[in-house]
């Protein structure tokens, strides 16, 4: 049996129909460079997020980018992250002039550590940006406290949980701002490269507006300095014909999730998931982690031959990348995201995948064991 990481080959194939009428209504209109598909989604999708209005950008790195600098932040500024995230968040902020401050990570959640997070601000720091990962929201209502306590502002980092909820509210509208990806393996992801930018605040999206199209308020007058981030419009119709689905694909994977909770419980090399009682998970990847590395590495080697597709998210943290040596951390830095980093693997999960599928994933996790 061959099981793939994702599957977004039969996922097309389930919604065929309705994404080419869409695509093939887009080509009609001609409106390939944002227009009212594009307006249409972002109403959309704001909606679903529970913020007055989302800002349809070019790509899911582009998306903090442009709230980070519609926030004013720049260079001389400090903005507190996760040290086990994509290295994306940290290209975000550096992008703008300010500096990446790291925090450990939860053990438990993966997500960033609250009781580390005070320690880590400074004189310099203007913003945090707490990061759902994996489908997992952060402990916000701590972060928020800390916030608010030394005037910072939040940007959620959003491009792994859309459609997750913390305490029944939904994920990207939980701070000041949010940001989110589309790429094509999301949750929620386009046929291409995509994201968005969440905000109750109007002046700010009328910065990010202008950032995103050269700067421009209208045709031809450039008010600041901007680049071209602008979503397409094949992209918006495809967003707009998923968003039908999204919350029955989450269930689907919230479901997977169970499944292989249930049916990995008795395998005591590994720990499994772990779901913080105020978070609604919508398991973007299935985690796992073995004892060591060496099982980590030999496990997958396994599960490979086997013809199940695995990976690992992420195998280096970004202070040890050799990019990101100027921001002067060292080995031993953020002890839990580098354990975790070496023994963490993520096993196949998608809103398509099929019990006999999981059932395969696991029996062939226990035969490597046995």
């Amino acid at each position: 049996m061959n099981v793939p990481f994702v599957d977004l080959k039969q996922q097309y194939q389930n919604i065929k129909e309705e994404i080419d009428k869409a695509v093939l209504g887009l080509m009609e209109s001609a409106h390939f460079i944002l227009g009212p598909e594009v307006e249409a989604f972002e109403k959309r999708f704001a909606t679903y997020s529970s913020t007055k209005y989302a800002i349809g950008v070019s790509s899911g790195t582009d998306a903090p980018h442009l709230a980070l600098r519609a926030m004013g932040v720049t260079e001389g500024d400090e903005v507190i992250t996760q040290a086990n995230t994509f290295i994306a968040t940290l290209e975000a902020i550096i992008l703008t002039g300010a500096t990446p401050v790291l925090v450990d990570m939860d053990p438990d959640t993966y997500n960033m550590d609250p009781t580390k997070l005070e320690a880590a601000i400074t004189e310099n720091t203007k913003a945090i940006i707490p990061v759902h990962l994996y489908g997992q929201p952060c402990q916000m209502d701590e972060i928020n406290d800390i916030a608010k306590k030394h005037n910072l502002f939040i940007l959620e980092d959003n491009a792994q949980s859309v459609g997750a909820r913390y305490k029944g509210q939904p994920t990207g509208s939980l701070g000041d701002v949010a940001a989110t990806s589309f790429y094509p393996g999301k949750n929620l992801g386009a046929y291409g490269d995509g994201g968005a930018v969440m905000t109750d605040n109007e002046d700010w999206v009328q910065q990010i507006n202008m950032i995103r199209d050269h700067g421009s308020s209208k045709k031809y007058h450039h008010d600041v300095l901007g680049w071209n981030s602008r979503l397409d419009g094949i992209q918006a119709v495809v967003l707009d014909v998923k968003m039908n689905y999204i919350d029955e694909w989450n269930q689907k994977r919230r479901d997977a999730g169970k499944m292989y909770s249930e049916k990995l419980a008795e395998v005591k090399e590994l720990k499994l998931p772990t779901t913080h009682p105020d978070a609604d998970h919508v398991y973007h990847l299935y985690v796992v982690q073995t004892e060591n590395e060496d099982h980590r590495d030999k496990l997958m080697e396994h599960l490979q031959a086997k013809e199940i597709g695995v990976g690992i998210h992420y195998p280096i943290p970004p202070h040890l990348q050799k990019g990101y040596q100027h921001l002067g951390y060292t080995q031993g830095d953020f002890p839990e995201s580098e354990k975790h980093a070496k023994r963490i693997i993520s096993l196949p999960i998608f809103p398509e995948i099929t019990e006999e599928q999981i059932d395969y994933v696991v029996a062939e996790i226990k035969n490597y064991f046995r």
